[in-house]
């Protein structure tokens, strides 16, 4: 964990969302078995356990670590309200792949705008990414495309 950030910190403020963003939710469903994917069609998010069975998007490790030494940075994610099991997974994979940076930094919400900062990279406009009180960065669009135009444009902005 970092230990050179001061609260408040003197850094801008990076919020990342994780489905699609941080984590490839489709790494998890090519995981599950024929019958699990016909009996939660459409609602893949509530399978029981599907977030602990993700991988990282590419590149998403590398520029996590490259923004946290110019960024406050947090994860501020929606956890689909009918899995319960999603919260502790969520929890469980952030442990696994960024404790070193994201310790205690995850912020589980349905109201993105509610929260304050400099920048919001998300895929979607729901849940309030879309009225963000700062820039929303919509990661997947055509702008940004992938974490190297994410880097290049937020190194920019540091």
């Amino acid at each position: 964990m970092r230990k050179d950030i001061t609260y408040p910190s003197p850094m801008k403020r990076l919020y990342f969302d994780m489905d699609n963003v941080l984590v490839d939710f489709a790494s998890g469903i090519a995981k599950l078995d024929a019958n699990t994917i016909e009996e939660y069609a459409g609602r893949l998010d509530e399978v029981p356990g599907i977030f602990a069975l993700m991988k990282p998007m590419p590149g998403a490790v590398e520029a996590v670590h490259e923004l946290a030494e110019k960024y406050d940075i947090y994860i501020l994610s929606t956890a689909p309200w009918k899995n319960p099991s999603a919260w502790a997974d969520k929890v469980a994979w952030v442990t696994e792949y960024f404790d070193d940076v994201f310790h205690k930094r995850l912020i589980l919400s349905h109201h993105k705008d509610l929260l304050k900062g400099d920048f919001l990279i998300d895929d979607r406009p729901k849940h309030g990414a879309e009225s963000f009180d700062g820039e929303w960065i919509q990661f997947g669009s055509d702008r940004f495309p992938d974490w190297a135009a994410v880097v290049d444009y937020l190194d920019q902005k540091a």
